[in-house]
């Protein structure tokens, strides 16, 4: 562990304040702040798009200590986490051929905060739920400039994010003899997601999250695939629209996180804003087509309201922490979504036969 050149600062919406050390970039950055209870995986955390707009609080109590490797741990093409906060952030790493973390915070121009007690701060926002946040790393800050840029932070309830993550163009990744052709819609989407449909000699057209029926359905698909990304689904409604033209025809439909609020809403239900949260890589999920238990993968704020589904969805999956919904299938079509996200990597790869479950769907 290296001196840090300056202090850190932490402030809540709430008014609550925490001091520690400045790492990453010399800078600020506001949003919702959020844990995750994974401990490693944390490049794949930070280049998530899905944590767009998000400040991320590590529960592990070592952060950076072996390095990353850029190519091999990136989710997307750069850090979408507006800055995170640890116990203890290490610029000195165990791996050979890997980079600092510090390297690439700066490269990205993140702010870190660490040596605060992260245990009160998750047990924080447990209690009183996520709320936006300031963190800043400059030297000399004013403090009253800081909590007005605190103030005019927008709230996640009611933010179409999508635009910020997704894909400007289409793009093809071919696979030699695929045995499908799946459309991609990009509302954020891993990297480990397309690398698990590639893997299965699956041919891919990744779309912008606001191209037309017509656009993705010219590319002659055999199943379509929905992305996880950020943001607040019911903000969403051409995207749902989009979505109903699918189940109108009939086509195969896997959705994941996002993608999954995103169909359940086509289907006619309605998703609402979590207290705090899921986030981590070990989360219990029951399957209730089989009655087995699954540790998964989670990264969602907003979940499909289980008071307001429709008569057109089965549940298929629920968290056993909460009961929350985690997958849905639609009745009397070829779609299905979860909550949570089978392709993680770092991860448990207890719910990887989903994907086998939909290559099963499009050759029905």
């Amino acid at each position: 562990m290296f001196l840090p050149p300056h202090k850190g600062l932490l402030l809540l919406e709430d008014g609550t304040i925490f001091e520690g050390s400045g790492f990453g970039a010399e800078n600020f950055a506001t949003g919702e702040i959020c844990f995750t209870t994974s401990m490693a995986g944390y490049y794949e955390t930070l280049t998530d798009p899905s944590y767009s707009h998000q400040l991320v609080t590590f529960t592990h109590t070592h952060i950076g200590n072996y390095g990353v490797k850029e190519n091999e741990e990136m989710e997307s093409q750069r850090i979408h986490a507006k800055g995170f906060i640890c116990r203890n952030f290490s610029n000195i790493f165990s791996r050979t051929n890997a980079k600092s973390l510090q390297s690439l915070l700066e490269q990205y121009q993140i702010p870190v905060i660490s040596d605060i007690d992260t245990r009160a701060l998750v047990q924080k926002i447990r209690r009183e739920g996520a709320m936006n946040a300031l963190l800043t790393t400059q030297k000399n800050p004013n403090i009253q400039e800081l909590k007005k840029n605190l103030k005019n932070t927008p709230s996640m309830k009611g933010l179409h994010l999508t635009p910020n993550v997704s894909t400007k163009s289409i793009y093809e990744i071919p696979v030699p003899n695929p045995r499908y052709k799946v459309a991609v819609i990009d509302y954020g989407v891993k990297q480990n997601i397309l690398n698990e449909l590639i893997q299965r000699e699956v041919s891919l057209k990744v779309f912008p999250y606001n191209s037309t029926f017509e656009e993705i359905m010219s590319f002659s698909p055999d199943g379509i695939m929905l992305t996880n990304g950020p943001g607040d689904p019911s903000a969403m409604q051409n995207e749902v629209q989009v979505i109903q033209k699918f189940l109108e025809i009939n086509i195969p439909i896997f959705g994941i996180c996002l993608g999954h609020q995103l169909l359940s809403i086509a289907a006619g239900c309605k998703t609402v804003k979590m207290h705090h949260g899921h986030r981590g890589c070990n989360h219990p999920v029951k399957n209730l087509m089989n009655s087995k238990c699954e540790i998964t993968s989670q990264n969602h704020g907003f979940t499909v309201d289980s008071n307001q589904l429709s008569d057109k969805v089965e549940i298929t999956h629920i968290n056993l922490n909460d009961r929350s919904v985690e997958g849905i299938r639609v009745l009397d079509k070829k779609a299905f979504s979860v909550q949570y996200h089978p392709e993680s990597c770092p991860g448990p790869h207890d719910s990887k036969y989903l994907f086998e479950q939909f290559l099963e769907i499009m050759k029905n």
